[in-house]
This record gives structure tokens, C-alpha cells and sequence, in this order.
């Protein structure tokens, strides 16, 4: 590996730190507005529902999205599991033994 890489590696660690460090420090001093708050709640929700979306979709260049079939017959399984338990440990592993046993019988 040439110094090159290593110093390109190393110094997008330290701005990935920074990045995830520098705004803890900043606000740690600050008092923020209970309406900014209450609008970051939603954060959480948003990039998951944004996520959990767009591994459901398969991309075509010049085409509408398709359904993403064994990523769909895996999250309901999943879906249930977070309704019942409320626990996303619980969907995570239910979520993974589906598709595991889609992968086994083939429809994946």
C-alpha cells in the first residue's frame, strides 16, 4: 500500500470522527429550542422509512422501479415481529432468518 492510500484512509477517518464528534461538542454548551427537538425526532424515522423504501425497489435506468420480491416476503415477517414485540432486536433477527430461509428454499 502506498503512502498515498494510507494517508487518504487515514485522513477520511479523522474527518468521519470529526464529523460525528464536533456536533456533540458544540451543542453540549448550548441550549436548544424544545421545537428543534421535537422537529429532530422525526429524524430517526425518516432515514429508516427511507431505507426500509428503497431495499424494497429495484432501480432500471430509464424505467420505473420494480418490487424487490424476497426483500418484500422477508420484511413482513419482520413487520410482525415489530408490531408484536416493539423490540428492533426482534425484527432485525426475524428479518434475517427470513431472508436466510428465502435464500434456503430458493426464492431469493
Amino acid at each position: 500500500m502506498s503512502a498515498y492510500i494510507l494517508v487518504t484512509i487515514l485522513l477520511c477517518g479523522l474527518v468521519t470522527w470529526l464529523s460525528r464528534i464536533v456536533p456533540f461538542a458544540i451543542i453540549k454548551n448550548l441550549t436548544v429550542p424544545h421545537w428543534l427537538i421535537n422537529f429532530l425526532s422525526f429524524v430517526p424515522v425518516a432515514i429508516m422509512t427511507a431505507i426500509f423504501v428503497e431495499s424494497l425497489l429495484t432501480y432500471h435506468a430509464g424505467h420505473w422501479p420494480g418490487l424487490n420480491l424476497p426483500n418484500i416476503y422477508a420484511s413482513i415477517p419482520a413487520i410482525l415481529a415489530g408490531i408484536l414485540t416493539k423490540s428492533l432486536l426482534a425484527v432485525v433477527i426475524t428479518g434475517i432468518i427470513a431472508m436466510a430461509v428465502l435464500r434456503l428454499v430458493g426464492w431469493a
